[in-house]
């Protein structure tokens, strides 16, 4: 699925106030047990996302001396990060 595709899914709100997003959706947003959420109500429409990193997350993986990095060493980071993402999302 890419951002341009459209799933039209229903579930159904518990006494508790809860519901289970389908399963076709949380695999096709990633979103596991634990995912944060984020909720927003704007002129009637309920908006659900699952919280991504923030640029704050990513400060451990600048190099404690203080180096600049090149766009290709940026890149080579990027990739071992998504690489290492794939190979957790895996059972």
């Amino acid at each position: 699925m890419n951002e341009h595709s459209t799933i039209h899914l229903q579930s159904t709100v518990t006494s508790k106030g809860q519901t289970t997003i389908p399963k076709e959706l949380r695999d096709a947003l990633g979103i596991k047990e634990g995912t944060p959420l984020r909720w927003k109500l704007e002129s009637g429409v309920l908006t659900v996302r699952p919280k991504t990193k923030r640029l704050e997350d990513f400060v451990p993986m600048v190099p404690p001396n203080g180096r600049q990095l090149s766009i290709e060493e940026m890149d080579e980071a990027i990739g071992e990060a998504v690489a290492e993402r794939d190979r957790r999302s895996r059972p």
